[in-house]
């Protein structure tokens, strides 16, 4: 509730004190329209970031009982980590609100953009390329205005898919449970493999991402990292082991916005960048300047805080900083969400380089096609439980039907 009326607390406030109350009655009426049963007092960061997602849009629309005018309300990635009923009644809600809103919407998600969209403004590089009125607007055509070519129909790059290496087992987990997360789930990564864990939001694919990084400590079963367990199980034993993590929320956790790309980049390594002390920060710079050139990340200079540059850029540099580091087991949490058609591309070929060079990657998607179109293997979980192991060889992969039956 306090997040809701941030800056507007004066309507509950009575002889110098706050009515929580009076608020909490109100935040109410506000979640309502969203559809978010939820305590009111609750700490914002305990919610799922879905659950964020949608407070913010319940905050957005206290601006209903507070202009009497005509509202403007811009969505920037408003869908980006929510579930599919949750898109469809973010734009339920927006249709509602167009007798009395308009709605500048940013997505990069074409579907959506043709669902909603009047007209559609293409932009490249900072510019706007063109403006397309909806009944015109050709997905094909859109998305080779923003890259600038022609989207590779080899989408996923399935044929440059290599079989892994059966006997070079990296990861094994054995029985593992983590309490109202997971439970019992069991499997090995090798060297070469893409292993995707499909499942809808809240199945626990994300926790066993980070129990495999050392972040959360499983309360049941072990897991072993190239053939030996973990001790005290925590990130920096798993950067020591060369497990890499690229996580959901790259502005929070896989970048340090106020760092420069070499900082960012050195972080995880900063042991091979220093004498008796002292970093050799000529050295972190040359690193930088060569991965800036072979990933082709777009920054003026690799003095750049990272917080400034876009969300596909701030992924090649996280992406950077563990192959740089010489990492072979990389865990993937929705690598490409909220990127553009061409940084999309661009991830989807650094997981086949990685593959190709022996690397284990755990890879939680962010579409189905995607799971499908990546992955050698594709474990479907289900409330915390594993529910069935598909093959995802060339030519033989399963369909979204097959994945759907045992998802849900």
């Amino acid at each position: 509730m306090e997040n809701i009326f941030l800056g507007f607390e004066k309507q509950f406030v009575r002889w110098g004190v706050i009515d929580w109350k009076a608020m909490a009655e109100a935040a109410k009426r506000q979640l309502a329209k969203v559809k978010l049963d939820i305590d009111p007092a609750m700490v914002t960061s305990k919610l799922s970031f879905a659950q964020r997602q949608l407070v913010e849009l319940a905050k957005v629309l206290t601006l209903e009982e507070r202009i009497d005018g005509d509202l403007v309300i811009l969505l920037d990635e408003p869908t980006s980590v929510l579930a599919r009923e949750e898109v469809e009644l973010l734009f339920q809600l927006m249709r509602e609100l167009t007798s009395r809103a308009s709605f500048i919407f940013v997505s990069h998600r074409m579907d959506e953009v043709l669902e909603l969209s009047d007209r559609v403004y293409v932009m490249k590089d900072g510019e706007v390329v063109d403006v397309v009125a909806h009944d015109e607007a050709q997905i094909d055509a859109i998305q080779h205005k923003m890259v600038g070519r022609d989207v590779d129909k080899e989408y996923y790059r399935e044929q440059k898919q290599k079989p892994y290496d059966p006997s070079r087992i990296l990861v094994r987990l054995d029985r593992v449970s983590a309490a109202g997360k997971y439970s019992g789930m069991s499997f090995d990564l090798h060297a070469g493999e893409v292993l995707c864990l499909v499942g809808t939001e809240g199945s626990g694919r994300e926790a066993i991402l980070r129990t495999i990084f050392g972040l959360e400590r499983p309360t049941a079963g072990s897991v072993e990292v190239k053939g030996q367990p973990y001790g005290r199980a925590n990130a920096q034993e798993a950067v020591a082991r060369g497990v890499g993590y690229v996580p959901r929320e790259r502005k929070v956790e896989g970048i340090v916005n106020g760092m420069n790309v070499y900082e960012n980049m050195t972080l995880s390594q900063m042991g091979n960048y220093a004498t008796a002390g002292v970093l050799r920060i000529g050295q972190e710079k040359a690193l930088a300047e060569e991965w800036v050139e072979r990933l082709s990340i777009k920054t003026p200079d690799v003095y750049k805080d990272c917080g400034g540059l876009s969300g596909g850029n701030q992924q090649k540099v996280v992406l950077a900083k563990w192959r740089s580091g010489g990492s072979d087991i990389i865990l993937l949490d929705h690598p490409t969400r909220g990127l553009d058609i061409g940084a999309k591309e661009d991830v989807y070929d650094m997981v086949r380089e990685l593959s190709d060079a022996g690397a284990g990657i755990v890879l939680v998607a962010d579409t189905l096609e995607e799971a499908i179109g990546l992955s050698h293997t594709i474990l479907v979980m289900k409330d915390g439980e594993f529910q069935k192991r598909f093959d995802g060889s060339p030519g033989d992969k399963p369909s979204l039907y097959d994945l759907v039956h045992h998802m849900i």
